[in-house]
């Protein structure tokens, strides 16, 4: 071994020393911050565990208390369940409830819902109950025909080919439209 093979090993072994001491030196005057990053992370990662815990826990009793609602819509305790741990859910079970007895004043209410999708199924339903129309995201072409049909009882047939018209022909309901627009042109 020669003198510089002997330099460089030297060389290279204090490099390893002074990188170690200035990490002393850093670890020391960062102690706290570095604990206090290292504490906080832990605490959220746990914090997020625990609450993600809760949260689970609280849907499956919102699951459990619609099974029992599916098998007796009477029963209050599970209603009441429903409604503080799932209350979408609640709005949803409440306006297939009123859809299915026919209950205007539930309707009313849910007509009103920050949901807007039962805000709006509401809306409509009250409406086809009342033989009203409707303004509506979700049945546009529903109220079309309601329409249509509205104008032709009222023998509006001109009014009622062109509603008819605004439905979309590759829409589910373009074939009933078609056969109602026959229906206007044989009833002139």
């Amino acid at each position: 071994m020669n003198i510089a093979e002997v330099k460089q090993e030297l060389s290279s072994d204090e490099k390893v020393l002074e990188s170690a001491f200035k990490l002393e030196t850093f670890y020391k005057k960062y102690r706290v911050a570095i604990w206090s990053v290292v504490a906080l992370l832990a605490l959220f990662f746990i914090g997020k565990s625990i609450m993600s815990g809760i949260e689970e826990g609280r849907l499956s009793e919102a699951n459990n208390a619609f099974l029992t609602l599916q098998q007796n819509p009477e029963d209050s305790a599970a209603l009441n369940t429903l409604k503080e741990k799932n209350p979408a859910l609640f709005e949803l079970y409440s306006y297939a409830q009123a859809a299915k007895k026919e209950d205007k004043a539930v309707l009313n209410t849910l007509s009103q819902s920050s949901n807007t999708v039962i805000s709006d199924a509401s809306r409509y339903t009250l409406a086809v109950m009342e033989n009203k129309t409707a303004d509506s995201a979700l049945y546009k072409e529903m109220v079309l025909l309601e329409e249509a049909y509205l104008a032709i009882e009222n023998n509006e047939m001109a009014k009622a080919q062109e509603t008819l018209g605004m439905i979309d022909p590759r829409s589910p309901v373009a074939a009933l439209a078609q056969l109602m627009k026959h229906s206007t042109i044989k009833a002139k």
